[in-house]
């Protein structure tokens, strides 16, 4: 079995090689835009495929692109309506929680983005429909996003070892617990849902 992983993923690699960063790039645009698709697989695959430093690199300017782009999307199509909606409807509650997304701080904003489990979709969304600056999201991205996608990518590329090294295994499972519960306090103080 460990043999069948370890030739799948060379194949993969050595296809996303031969067509060049490129495709890397394109691999977590997709996932920006259907957030189903596996982010951390995709990080894995381009450190594999293009080094530890480039793969690293592609992976995070492609998901801040990725965010941004949703994050404009959502600020300058269906801001003005969502709130004319909040308006129209009195939702007050709704109203109450847009005015906490958008007064949260920039070291609770990066927190957030930087755990792993976090909803990124759903967290560029609530930002686009927010007061939250602009240069306050992209700094916050910048930072949290490097934290993100070097935990993926640490936890992708040492997967295929922790098969068979069981101090690696237990190494990724102190980090994903760790974030897990840095993620649980993050849920219960921001009050994220």
């Amino acid at each position: 079995m460990i043999e069948f992983i370890e030739q799948f993923v060379d194949n993969i690699t050595l296809y996303l090689t031969s067509l060049g960063p490129i495709s890397g790039v394109i691999l977590i645009l997709l996932e920006s835009m259907f957030p189903i698709l596996p982010l951390a697989v995709f990080i894995s695959l381009n450190i594999l495929a293009f080094g530890n430093l480039f793969g690293y690199g592609i992976s995070l300017a492609s998901t801040i692109f990725g965010c941004l782009c949703s994050f404009f999307l959502f600020r300058s199509c269906f801001r003005k309506k969502f709130y004319n909606f909040i308006k129209k409807k009195e939702a007050v509650g709704l109203d109450k929680m847009m005015k906490t997304i958008s007064n949260i701080s920039f070291s609770n904003l990066v927190l957030l983005i930087a755990i792993p489990f976090s909803p990124a979709f759903l967290i560029n969304i609530a930002a686009g429909l927010s007061k939250i600056t602009k240069e306050k999201f992209f700094f916050a991205l910048l930072i949290g996003k490097s934290v993100m996608v070097y935990f993926w990518g640490y936890i992708g590329t040492s997967l295929l070892e922790s098969l068979t090294d069981i101090t690696i295994l237990i190494r990724v499972s102190v980090l994903l617990l760790v974030s897990l519960i840095i993620s649980r306090i993050v849920e219960k103080k921001l009050r994220v849902r």
